[in-house]
């Protein structure tokens, strides 16, 4: 079961972070998401397997906001222009962008078994 809570905050400490991670260059985005994959993972408390699944979750979560939000636009114009086929292009934004989400997740996925192992 996923802990949302869990995901929520790795997220959120992710971003700010990263927002940390121009000034301090040493830690870098990579870095940042070690970091909010790592206190997913470690809020999720459920070992290594589960707490690289909420780093996962956590690290792609604002990439999968931004593709459903994207797929919704992209749906909307389609079926305006192309009828009713035109969710098919929709379907393919988010499927591509929830594939480039979870891609760029990974550090987040092994801070976040690191987490689990840890706690």
């Amino acid at each position: 079961m996923t802990d949302w809570k869990a995901v929520s905050v790795g997220f959120l400490v992710g971003v700010v972070v990263s927002v940390f991670a121009f000034a301090i260059p040493v830690i870098g985005h990579a870095g940042a998401g070690l970091i909010g994959g790592f206190v997913a993972g470690y809020l999720a408390d459920g070992g290594v397997g589960s707490g690289a699944w909420h780093g996962l979750l956590a690290g792609a979560l604002g990439g999968l906001v931004v593709a459903v939000l994207l797929a919704i636009v992209v749906t909307i114009t389609g079926v305006a222009i192309s009828g009713p086929f035109g969710f098919l292009g929709g379907f393919s934004v988010f499927a591509v962008g929830a594939v480039i989400a979870l891609l760029l997740a990974i550090d987040s996925a092994i801070g976040g078994a690191i987490g689990g192992l840890l706690n």
